[in-house]
């Protein structure tokens, strides 16, 4: 096998972990870049009114989604599992809990050991995200973080330090979950803000197209093509290219994804889901 340069291993592990968990690259995240002062950026995300409603979700507390993440010659580089373990109050916000933990798999794990698992607690009724948690080991490396999160203006419970964000603001496992929130056969665009530790980018989703077959592991879907694209300071990240495909099943299933990386396409097909 080639040797693969330290500088790719690097640029490999922050967007392997990154992709796999929120299906995409949206940003350059890795865990040295957690807990660092974020940079404001722009959204079309609106701030839901203090009387809104609850949203009515097509997920329920206890499902398990299960895909396998390929990269280049590697077809099974990496393991992905996405949970919705439950629905629980959090200093006083009753939100979502969402855990994804993303695996390295041999081959690729002798060269890239990666073992993380990311949570987050998202608003019931807003989907913002009121805490993000990151327990990564990566090469050797182990780190635990925390981050509560508050919007601009509103009053934070959570004990401090507390990251200001603007509203509407999303993590990246949350960022996920709102995109199964659109009904894609109806909504051609979606857009928020996302916060990885660090940094605020604009997510951007637009519908390419809707009723695609799609034969994974787990089965034959016809599911809506929606790619996403990412800006920063309104000017697009454009290393990276996104298309997720959500089935058109009741809860909405992310059944397949595609990254395009500088370094070898990335892609996730579900294998299992309960």
């Amino acid at each position: 096998m080639n040797a693969i340069r330290p500088e790719t291993k690097k640029r490999f592990e922050a967007n392997l972990v990154f992709a796999t968990v929120l299906f995409s690259a949206l940003a350059f995240f890795s865990a040295a870049r957690a807990g660092q002062p974020p940079q404001h950026g722009t959204s079309k995300a609106k701030h839901a009114p203090a009387h809104a409603k609850e949203q009515t979700m097509p997920f329920r507390p206890g499902e398990t989604l299960n895909y396998r993440v390929s990269w280049a010659a590697f077809s099974n580089a990496a393991s992905l599992q996405l949970t919705a373990p439950e629905r629980r109050d959090l200093f006083g916000w009753q939100t979502w809990h969402f855990r994804g933990v993303a695996h390295t798999l041999s081959p690729v794990r002798t060269l890239f050991s990666v073992d993380d698992e990311f949570d987050s607690y998202t608003d019931a009724t807003t989907l913002e995200s009121r805490q993000f948690e990151m327990h990564l080991n990566e090469m050797g490396k182990s780190l635990d973080h925390v981050l509560h999160l508050a919007a601009t203006g509103q009053p934070s419970h959570a004990p401090a330090p507390i990251v200001m964000v603007m509203p509407g603001t999303r993590d990246p496992l949350g960022a996920l979950y709102a995109l199964r929130s659109v009904d894609w056969k109806h909504t051609p665009e979606f857009s928020a803000p996302v916060y990885d530790g660090r940094d605020v980018f604009e997510m951007r989703a637009q519908r390419e197209s809707t009723g695609e077959s799609v034969k994974v592991a787990a089965g034959t879907f016809s599911a809506a093509r929606v790619s996403i694209r990412v800006f920063q300071s309104e000017k697009e990240v454009s290393a990276v290219r996104f298309s997720v495909w959500i089935a058109d099943d009741a809860a909405r299933t992310p059944v397949s994804f595609q990254a395009d990386l500088p370094f070898g396409n990335l892609r996730g097909e579900l294998t299992s889901s309960q």
